[in-house]
């Protein structure tokens, strides 16, 4: 269905919704959305570091205990 839109279509699409909603309010918008990406990229990034970390912990001490022999 929307493989039928076209350049002329989206066009009219984005005349259609700057005339509905105007220039300032697409433009607050559009700062919440890249706010928003920049949020989530934050806390990929901090959630990636936070599995480092564990692995890192986990893998520092691979060798067996060793007990006193008598």
């Amino acid at each position: 269905m929307l493989n039928n839109i076209g350049l002329p279509g989206l066009l009219l699409i984005a005349v259609v919704v700057l005339v509905l909603f105007g220039r300032g309010k697409i433009s607050s918008l559009m700062g919440e959305v890249g706010k928003g990406i920049t949020s989530f990229k934050k806390g990929v990034n901090e959630g990636t570091k936070e599995l480092e970390e564990d692995a890192a912990e986990v893998a520092k001490d691979v060798t067996p205990e060793e007990k006193d022999k008598v």
